[in-house]
């Protein structure tokens, strides 16, 4: 089964239309990450030319919470984002459906498996949330971003990094060669073909950045601040949970 979700993945079109949508999306996007969990960080760091890492220091300081906050990294992956949290002195917890990940996630100690729609948590008893680079592989985005809302306590924060895609017709023409050409490659050779080609397909179910505020304002936030980072490489967003 994670074979044939994988290479329906892999042979997939650009068009939202054309991807797995559902449970379906959810089956697959859980299977490729299992299958990818083991290389993950270092192609990933490879595909970035390591500049993720500054990225997600700054994302963690945007939150603006004092040392000790209890944040919660939803999609944590490997645990980039959590592993950041502590240097900066936050208590993290680690979520993501794929279990495969959070194996992988062995240097950070709290981890919980779930799907972000579904958080089992009580509500308000985090002041904080992180997630990075996974918006797209939400099933259920909305319903995301309500769980999110609903486990920060009134005045927290939620800090979001993203991919996004440069405004310079000149930096997107690079841009398009390196994540829709390279990046394929490069998994193809070092990790798993199908889900590298899947990746930048995956853009697709990505709400532009409007959009994606007004998400988030229906979900119960307020002063939800976009911004892009390095000319539109990724994107960030920033919000305050209403009391």
């Amino acid at each position: 089964m994670i074979v044939q979700d994988l290479r329906q993945l892999g042979s997939l079109s650009m068009n939202s239309s054309q991807l797995p949508q559902g449970e379906e999306k959810t089956r697959a996007v859980r299977a490729m990450f299992d299958t990818i969990a083991g290389r993950y960080e270092f192609v990933n760091r490879l595909m970035t030319l390591g500049l993720d890492g500054r990225w997600r220091k700054m994302t963690v300081e945007n939150l603006h919470l004092p040392q000790g906050s209890k944040i919660l990294d939803v999609a944590s992956g490997t645990g980039d984002f959590a592993r950041e949290l502590a240097r900066q002195s936050h208590l993290a917890l680690a979520t993501d459906l794929s279990f495969g990940m959070l194996q992988a996630a062995r240097s950070v100690p709290e981890r919980v498996q779930s799907d972000g729609s579904q958080l089992p948590f009580p509500s308000g008893s985090f002041d904080g949330v992180t997630c990075g680079y996974a918006l797209r592989n939400f099933t259920d985005l909305q319903g995301t971003f309500n769980e999110m809302a609903r486990v920060i306590r009134p005045g927290g924060r939620l800090s979001i990094l993203e991919i996004a895609e440069p405004q310079s017709a000149l930096l997107r023409l690079g841009f398009n060669f390196w994540f829709r050409k390279f990046v394929p490659l490069l998994g193809s050779i070092l990790s798993d073909k199908a889900a590298y080609s899947y990746l930048p397909r995956s853009t697709a179910y990505l709400p532009d950045s409007d959009e994606l505020v007004r998400m988030l304002g229906r979900s119960g936030f307020s002063t939800v601040n976009h911004r892009y980072v390095m000319s539109g490489l990724s994107q960030q967003i920033c919000a305050t949970r209403i009391g």
